[in-house]
């Protein structure tokens, strides 16, 4: 006879959907990064489970909210000793940092698990206002947009501003241009202009590499 307890560990140690090995992620996690890194994985397991037949607002909160906190902002030059990488999410929490990319990686990867249709997912390039003090900068910067439909207002999820906002409340945000792993969008164009694994070869490489950790 299983006992109640066992029953509880095999629930969570496993995601229905068949494109999440949350076994294999935690077992990387515990054997790359140590017992936080595995803590973390088991926290993030627990918010799919909870979510997992919520709303789709509820979702993005829950998903937006979970990394904004887990992650710390680091630049790729001092995290990886790299000019540009883009981490995979379990290289994200195993490190609890990332830059924006992976923040919006992160993000993009952990709402397909939660069912998110990948139609209404983009990874945006924009240029960002920022100002220290009355110093205005503008920088390279990514987010991650949500459609509820194709020719919606997306919603933006951002590392800078915790809060989910509609792009016409986020005038500091200049798009430039937008993909998934099936599209790439320039501007606001509302159609794909080309494939982009075939024009982004790190988007690529990242996607490889997220399916070998267990995720989708």
């Amino acid at each position: 006879m299983i006992s109640f307890v066992m029953l509880i560990a095999f629930c969570l140690s496993v995601i229905y959907a068949g494109d999440y090995n949350f076994s294999r992620l935690s077992e990387l996690a515990q054997l790359r990064y140590g017992d936080e890194a595995k803590k973390n994985i088991v926290e993030l397991n627990q918010v799919i489970l909870s979510f997992k037949n919520a709303s789709e607002d509820e979702k993005l909160k829950a998903i937006n909210d979970f990394f904004n906190k887990k992650l710390e902002f680091v630049d790729d030059i001092d995290l990886w000793h790299q000019s540009d990488y883009w981490a995979t999410p379990l290289e994200s929490i195993g490190k609890q940092a990332g830059d924006c990319e992976d923040f919006s990686i992160a993000k993009y990867a952990l709402l397909k698990v939660l069912n998110i249709s990948n139609d209404k997912l983009r990874l945006t390039y924009v240029r960002a206002q920022l100002y220290d003090g009355d110093i205005k900068t503008v920088k390279a910067h990514m987010v991650l947009s949500y459609y509820k439909t194709p020719n919606a207002e997306p919603l933006i999820l951002d590392n800078l501003t915790p809060e989910i906002l509609p792009a016409s409340q986020r005038p500091d945000l200049t798009p430039i241009f937008s993909f998934n792993d099936k599209g790439l969008w320039v501007g606001g164009s509302t159609q794909p202009k080309a494939s982009s694994q075939t024009h982004l070869s790190k988007w690529r490489d990242v996607l490889s590499r997220i399916h070998a950790d267990g995720i989708e």
